[in-house]
């Protein structure tokens, strides 16, 4: 697997899983309702950010991920990042490498940290996995995400010092 910088030719290999996994709203605090060109908006990020995807041997994309700062003038230290595997994909270590990628890129940028800021509880998947990589839970919104079939549930905010 190769991690490399996205090109604004891979939004039409990553638009239909990160379709099907807005629209399920079960991870992600996007509109549910966000057609091609908005989500290449919202996840499509330019420099100094960056957007990433993972890929096999024959080029095919199989997840990817964005990182920017989390805040900006004297927050601007700490980073933030979203992951997103193509579900076909799922269960082969994509997310786990595309974490560990942003880590170093955030490292190697100067960031001090990275925080996630909408981690839904019912990511179960997600937050062992980001457990595993040295996060932890700072904070808990009660019923800060809303989603389809479990009602309101927590939303996690989590952190990592690099």
């Amino acid at each position: 697997m190769l991690i490399r910088d996205a090109t604004a030719d891979d939004w039409a290999a990553i638009w239909p899983f990160f379709h099907q996994i807005t629209a399920a709203g079960e991870t992600f605090t996007f509109p549910v309702g966000l057609d091609r060109e908005s989500g290449r908006g919202w996840w499509m990020l330019s420099a100094p950010n960056l957007t990433v995807v993972a890929v096999d041997d024959t080029g095919e994309i199989l997840g990817t991920a964005k990182m920017n700062n989390n805040q900006h003038g004297n927050g601007a230290h700490v980073a933030s990042a979203s992951y997103m595997v193509d579900p076909a994909h799922g269960g082969r270590g994509v997310g786990r490498a595309l974490v560990e990628h942003t880590l170093d890129r955030a490292r190697a940028q100067g960031f001090r940290a990275m925080q996630f800021n909408a981690v839904a509880a019912t990511n179960t998947h997600a937050v062992r996995l980001y457990e595993r990589l040295g996060f932890r839970i700072v904070g808990t919104i009660p019923e800060g995400f809303h989603h389809p079939r479990e009602g309101y549930v927590g939303l996690h905010v989590m952190h990592r010092p690099l």
